[in-house]
């Protein structure tokens, strides 16, 4: 029977050994047949929208397909070089040359078709790819009846950024301040708004109209659109412009990619100097643990040492006594990610997902951080600035920043189905020493010294939910598209360990609340959540016998929080502090106890302050109509109107502490009005015309009576959502815009524009000091305002030398803005009463937070077939009003920042599956400053800070 077995055996290896030559054969012909792929969007260039069900054919072939409704399509192709036919009944037919497909390569491929002028004659258009690449992006500009600017995927994909903020750089008229946040046309970040896929959504610091664009890695974004003047389907709270980031939904094909990098700063890294603190062991993760909780309850009654109770003893101890600042060898900053993406087919219809994970550790330490409180001097004719209170020191910061993204899409014939879940982490760690002088009188002299160890952390999260369909309901281009998506945020300062010591004149470390306050220990909470719903209808049909495109539309926000403070003082009953070492305040051996009846212990008077928390609700509801025509054969129109109900609620104390439950403290009902003209000259150049009413609203916290104290600086913010005895409450500030510009578009991505445009503000919201009082600041409408700009853009490639550099290319914008507001009367008269002898008063000033003048420069080479971008990047903002001064206290201006930076990226191997990215930043070694101003006086450090030149180097690999 074995024998048998083992017959039977032999005689089936010696035919799997007869196959497998053929078996290895079969694999190696399939891995050189393998096919590439050609990928895009089809664009209906008449609207500036996806073109659904257009044809697509390989020319010579009978190979072909057609776009969904969504505009995509896909086709596979042997390895070969190409020309693929584009066409739509009423368009013009595109033939796109120079196709080339390798094995296992995908080929990104968008193409906008133009109506014919004559419905019944073909009109074929012959170009090749690169030339259809270069130039998509601004084929949709031209054809836009709204002033905008846009980064497609493979724009992105060219300029070898990381991030969204590195990438929106080349955009013209915009900037990116700190690396972070984008403003537009040099007004602040309360005049430009980011959305994500559409819909707003709150950023770290929710209290700001933009979200952090270096969150993004760009390898999960579809495009960047920046729009620049207003349409009825935009949210009305935007001045500058709109960012919105379009993450991708379908991948082209699987796709995933893993990234690492690092970046060394000589001013910050591998500094032996560099101060820290012992955290939790889970502040890698940007979250504290629980470590840094309050340790007791917030309603915890306090005894005092009168009391003689041991309950003291118990109650203090419960505290972390760490108070110093540690000395440590600081690290580089350093990030990965990794990125996953494919689509399927199921039946007839198709499911896609994206999922991404980033990770961010970066370290800064500020040596020498300054930070100043200053006022005029009392006698008038003097025009020095004195002192009320400077600080200078060192702080270390480590920031960490943990974000994941999920997708998922699911297509059929007409219908898109959308999920996209993220949530970032932050966690930011910081610790300095520094050194105060205080004034005691207001002349300049009896300063006393004071030395101040402050230990931070701040911990932030955002968890978006984005659930949306898009359906076509009809073949006529009749669709329905809608949003929903919730957002929570939460932000908690965790146990802000402030410790001032007064140094005296014997040499003595002493708590001295008259001079420096208590020693301190503050938790800020605040926790926000945001509803979002959107509904939007279009339809496409003729006016006039011409094409034309009807929307219209509404949405809902809801937006909830809930902010509170907790103080806890502590003190000491001789008040000394050995050897100034905050450490030793709450060591063991040095608490009060009912044995020794002397020590440190935490204060009676700690509490939580009802005044320092409130609670707060918004409604805004929204409804729009536009519509989109020709008005003849060059000239189209986009009229539009939208209306919004604002509504705040308010739950806390108002400025005379009467208690406010859900009281109804702002009530708004709005049109906003914009209409779009664009008057094409010629096949190349359109001359454009804009107006739109916009609106800036205050936040939840200029709209309430909070207080919130910097440690470091000692400056208080103060809410302004009932007035006080200088400011009347906060209003919403309303503007007219309007826009002129000429624009002619050229082959190659060329473009020269010029721009001009005009603002009226009623109202603008500006940051304001209180009067006489350096080191308090509030919000207040102070008088309406002008703004006049004229804006440049220019993009130019290098070709007209030689055909050598004609991917050398100069991108610039450059724009002039003057502004003026007219002041209220108390502004005018506290100016006059602190002027200086032989100081005119004006009674118009800058308009805080605009910039008199922006300059974006970049040279950048770009050579696809050895895979190099390279660029070196100018930019400049002249200097803006930062606080408005009240006479007495000068204006702080924040000063020109001169930022040079230079990139490079190098894709490698026959695929360009892996690429380096080398970068260096801030390589002029610029401070950022910002600075008082006053008449015949030396200008006066309000903050200054030394951000360093970096130089950082990743790696990326797709696979």
């Amino acid at each position: 029977m074995s024998s048998l077995f083992f017959t039977h055996l032999h005689f089936k290896m010696k035919k799997i050994t007869k196959i497998l030559p053929l078996l290895a054969l079969f694999f190696v012909s399939f891995s050189f047949a393998q096919k590439g792929k050609v990928t895009g969007s089809v664009i209906d260039g008449e609207f500036n929208d996806v073109l659904s069900f257009a044809n697509v054919l390989v020319k010579g072939t009978e190979t072909g397909t057609t776009s969904d409704f969504d505009g995509k399509y896909a086709i596979e192709l042997e390895e070969g070089t190409y020309t693929l036919i584009f066409s739509f009944v009423g368009y013009e037919t595109k033939e796109i040359t120079d196709v080339i497909i390798k094995s296992g390569s995908v080929v990104d491929l968008d193409v906008t078709l133009n109506t014919s002028q004559n419905a019944l004659d073909e009109v074929v258009i012959t170009t090749s790819v690169k030339r259809n690449t270069e130039s998509a992006v601004l084929n949709i500009q031209k054809k836009s009846v709204t002033l905008l600017d846009g980064l497609s995927a493979q724009s992105i994909k060219k300029s070898g950024a990381s991030d969204a903020a590195s990438a929106v750089k080349s955009v013209p008229g915009v900037s990116v301040q700190g690396g972070k946040y984008v403003y537009v046309r040099g007004l602040g970040d309360r005049y430009t708004k980011s959305i994500l896929n559409g819909v707003d959504i709150p950023g770290l610091d929710p209290d700001r109209n933009t979200i952090q664009m270096d969150i993004f890695p760009t390898n999960i974004i579809d495009n960047v659109i920046v729009i620049k003047s207003a349409a009825a389907e935009y949210p009305a709270d935007f001045t500058g412009g709109v960012i919105d980031i379009v993450t991708k939904d379908f991948p082209t094909s699987e796709e995933y990619s893993i990234s690492a990098g690092a970046g060394y700063n000589p001013d910050m890294h591998f500094n032996e100097n560099y101060l820290t603190y012992e955290g939790s062991d889970a502040d890698f993760l940007g979250y504290d643990g629980g470590k840094r909780d309050l340790p007791i309850h917030r309603y915890q009654k306090i005894p005092g040492t009168f009391d003689n109770s041991s309950l003291l003893t118990t109650l203090t101890r419960r505290f972390n006594s760490e108070l110093a600042a540690k000395k440590e060898n600081s690290g580089m900053n350093y990030d990965f990610g990794f990125t996953a993406g494919d689509q399927y087919d199921v039946g007839e219809n198709k499911l896609g997902y994206l999922a991404s994970v980033s990770y961010k550790n970066s370290t800064t330490f500020y040596e020498n951080r300054l930070d100043g409180n200053y006022l005029k001097s009392v006698n008038s004719s003097v025009n020095n600035l004195l002192g009320s209170r400077f600080t200078s020191g060192d702080e270390g910061i480590n920031n960490i920043v943990l974000n994941g993204l999920v997708g998922l899409s699911y297509k059929t014939d007409r219908s898109k189905y959308r999920l996209n879940a993220m949530h970032i982490q932050n966690g930011e760690s910081s610790a300095g020493f520094y050194k105060q002088s205080i004034s005691q009188d207001l002349g300049g002299g009896a300063f006393e010294n004071v030395q101040k160890d402050a230990l931070l952390y701040t911990q932030r999260s955002i968890s978006n939910l984005l659930v949306s369909g898009k359906h076509q309901l009809s073949s006529d281009g009749f669709e329905l598209e809608w949003k929903f998506s919730p957002t929570i945020t939460s932000v908690q300062d965790k146990d802000h360990r402030i410790t001032p010591l007064e140094i005296t004149q014997e040499g003595d470390y002493i708590i001295s609340p008259s001079t420096s306050s208590y020693p301190v220990r503050i938790w800020r909470t605040l926790q926000e959540e945001s509803w979002v719903g959107k509904l939007d209808f279009s339809d496409k049909y003729e006016l006039f016998k011409k094409p034309a495109k009807v929307k219209f539309g509404g949405a809902f926000t809801y937006k909830y929080r809930d902010f509170s403070t907790d103080q806890i003082f502590f003190d000491a009953t001789n008040q000394v502090v050995e050897d100034g070492n905050a450490d030793n305040l709450l060591a063991p051996d040095n608490l009060w106890t009912l044995e020794n009846d002397s020590g440190s212990f935490v204060r009676f008077d700690s509490t939580f302050l009802p005044s320092n928390a409130y609670e707060g609700e918004q409604n805004i509801g929204a409804f729009y109509l536009s519509n989109e025509f020709n008005v003849s054969e060059k000239l189209k129109a986009v009229l539009g109107l939208r209306t919004e109900m604002f509504k705040l609620y308010y739950t806390g104390v108002d400025q005379s502490q009467l208690e406010l439950n859900n009281a109804l403290i702002l009530d708004e009902f709005d049109l906003f009005p914009s209409a779009n003209l664009i008057y094409a000259l010629n096949e190349q150049t359109n001359l454009r015309a804009s107006y739109s009413r916009t609106t800036a609203r205050p936040s939840f916290k200029e709209a309430s009576n909070i207080q919130i104290f910097d440690p470091i600086s000692n400056r208080l913010f103060i809410g302004n959502g009932f007035g006080n005895d200088f400011y009347d409450a906060i209003r919403p500030t309303y503007i007219n815009n309007f826009d002129l510009r000429y624009e002619i578009f050229r082959e190659e991505g060329q473009m020269i524009a010029l721009s001009g445009f005009f603002k009226d503000f009623k109202d603008p919201i500006e940051n304001v000091f209180f009067p006489g009082a350096p080191d308090q600041l509030t919000v207040a409408n102070l008088g309406n305002a002008k703004v006049y700009g004229v804006e440049l853009e220019f993009r130019q490639n290098f070709g007209f030398f030689t055909d050598g550099l004609r991917n050398l290319k100069l991108n610039a914008n450059v724009s002039f803005i003057e502004s003026k507001l007219e002041m209220s009367d108390i502004e005018f008269n506290l100016r006059n009463l602190a002027a200086r002898d032989g100081e005119t008063i004006d009674r118009k000033r800058d308009l805080q937070g605009q910039s008199p003048y922006l300059i974006n420069v970049g040279f950048d080479y770009s050579n696809d077939e050895i895979g190099l971008q390279t660029g070196l990047f100018y930019n400049i903002q002249g200097k803006s009003l930062e606080v408005v001064g009240t006479g007495i206290v000068p204006d702080v201006y924040t000063q020109p920042f001169n930022s040079l930076n230079f990139t490079l990226n190098k894709s490698f191997g026959e695929q360009k599956k892996s690429a380096i990215d080398l970068k260096i930043t801030n390589i002029l070694g610029e401070e950022r400053e910002s600075a008082y101003e006053s008449f015949g006086a030396e200008n006066k450090t309000f903050s200054l800070r030394n951000p360093g030149t970096e130089f950082s180097l990743g790696y990326t690999y797709k696979f």
